[in-house]
Order: C-alpha cells, then sequence, then structure tokens
C-alpha cells in the first residue's frame, strides 16, 4: 500500500515462462495484488503463474497485446485496486 492505496501490478504475458519468475522477484514490497493476463501462451507460462501466487487469467486464444491490456486492467479494478501499475 501506498498512502493507504492498495496497488495493484498487472502483467500481460503471452510465452513468459522463463522471465516471469525473476520478474516477480523484482517487484517491490508496496504491491498488494499481483495479476497476471495470459494470452493463450504455448508454455507453462499460466502454471508457473499459479504457482508463484499471482492472480491468473487466461485467454481462451490468443487475441493481442491490446486487449490484454484490457483485461489486465479490468481485473486489477474488480479486485480492488487504487493504483495500477502494468509490467511489460
Amino acid at each position: 500500500m501506498i498512502n493507504g492505496k492498495k496497488v495493484a501490478v498487472v502483467m500481460p504475458a503471452y510465452n513468459a515462462e522463463k522471465t516471469l519468475e525473476q520478474t516477480v522477484r523484482e517487484l517491490s514490497d508496496v504491491v498488494d495484488i499481483k495479476i497476471l493476463v495470459d494470452d493463450s501462451s504455448k508454455d507453462q507460462t499460466a502454471a508457473l503463474s499459479r504457482k508463484l501466487g499471482l492472480l491468473t487469467f487466461v485467454h481462451d486464444a490468443n487475441y493481442g497485446y491490446g486487449r490484454n491490456q484490457q483485461t489486465c486492467y479490468r481485473e486489477a479494478l474488480a479486485a480492488g485496486a487504487d493504483i495500477v501499475v502494468m509490467v511489460h
């Protein structure tokens, strides 16, 4: 939290299995909500995301970066975020 505001980090992802764990480790301690939206990856991105404790949402098809961002923001707001930071 920052000044009483709930902070969410959202991560649009596609085949991010190789870099995801390191990225999550480097997130700040002020982050309250960690969300990953998997755009129908071919690797194990979603499974790893769940293992790392992220709120994980998976598109049923690859809809592209713009729609992935929309899902990220929608889910962050639904989770009660006051501040949303996107990590690419």
